[in-house]
């Protein structure tokens, strides 16, 4: 494969909230510091930006942000999932207007459609929108997994790249390696496993952990794709606590929380999402402190 447009760790953005309505400045700067801090593209609006409780002309400015913020250094794949097809060719459609360099595009949830209701769900997306697309597989959330054999079907369609996969399981990796070509980009959605999957034959994450601390995250990645084993072993080693404590609590309250200790934007989040627990907030700072953020 050649050198992959998508690569490396890419921060599932946090969308900050103040007095109900998305802080725009605080997202802005969350952007500046990301780029800052190396990190090799940008993720707004997926599960981590509370897209799922995003107003559409919402979703939308985030997006617009993100890309009129990045202005061109590095990749931004914009969030554009929904479980009605058309809504999500909407979404995609508006991705490629502004200027985001492709969608993130997750399996419908609550609908349960088979492996073929799946495959039309792409690509009817792929037949609408002339932008790259990344399938995003986490059944643990939608209620449906998208089968190995379905994205090799997938993968021969011009505009369906890659998948962000945050199933956690490495043999799929090695599997949609083989079966969808050497030009399928894989990232993968789950920080604790990104390593293994790297190894798999991955190209980059997709984190919620560079939220909290980009520079630690960018260098274990760049580790890991120089093949520098030993160093990226030495980053998993220190990170490890900061991806699981991010989880402690439904997320992102969690990475908000850690974001609000070091002054980057407020906890609020939009309900169901509740601020974290207090032992939420005990694990999270220890995993602040081990990974040297605090």
């Amino acid at each position: 494969m050649s050198d992959p447009l998508f690569k490396g760790v890419m921060p599932a953005l946090v969308t900050p909230f103040r007095d109900g309505g998305v802080d725009e400045k605080a997202f802005v700067a969350l952007v500046e510091r990301q780029i800052a801090g190396g990190v090799h593209g940008l993720v707004p609006v997926g599960t981590t930006g509370e897209t799922a409780t995003l107003s559409h002309d919402e979703h939308r400015r985030v997006v617009e942000l993100c890309v009129r913020t990045t202005a061109g250094r590095v990749p931004v794949i914009a969030g554009a999932g929904s479980n009605s097809t058309a809504e999500a060719i909407e979404l995609v459609r508006h991705a490629k207007t502004i200027g985001a360099d492709a969608a993130l595009v997750v399996t419908p949830y609550y609908n349960r459609p088979s492996q073929e209701g799946l495959y039309a769900h792409y690509a009817a997306i792929n037949e609408a929108v002339q932008l790259p697309v990344l399938v995003y597989n986490v059944p643990g959330r939608t209620s449906v997994d998208i089968a190995d054999t379905t994205l090799a079907r997938l993968s021969a369609l011009p505009n369906i790249v890659g998948i962000k996969d945050a199933t956690g399981d490495m043999t799929r990796a090695t599997l949609q390696r083989i079966h969808c070509g050497e030009d399928w980009v894989m990232l993968s959605g789950d920080d604790p496993t990104a390593l293994g999957y790297m190894a798999h034959g991955g190209h980059g994450c997709i984190s919620v952990s560079s939220n909290v601390a980009p520079d630690l995250c960018a260098t274990f990645f760049n580790a890991v794709m120089s093949e520098d084993w030993k160093t990226a072993l030495y980053w998993q080693d220190r990170l490890i606590r900061l991806h699981k404590g991010l989880f402690s609590d439904a997320s992102p309250s969690p990475t908000k929380f850690a974001l609000a200790q070091l002054g980057l934007c407020l906890e609020e989040a939009r309900l169901p999402i509740v601020a974290c627990s207090e032992a939420a907030r005990t694990e999270v700072l220890a995993a602040m402190r081990d990974a040297g953020v605090i």
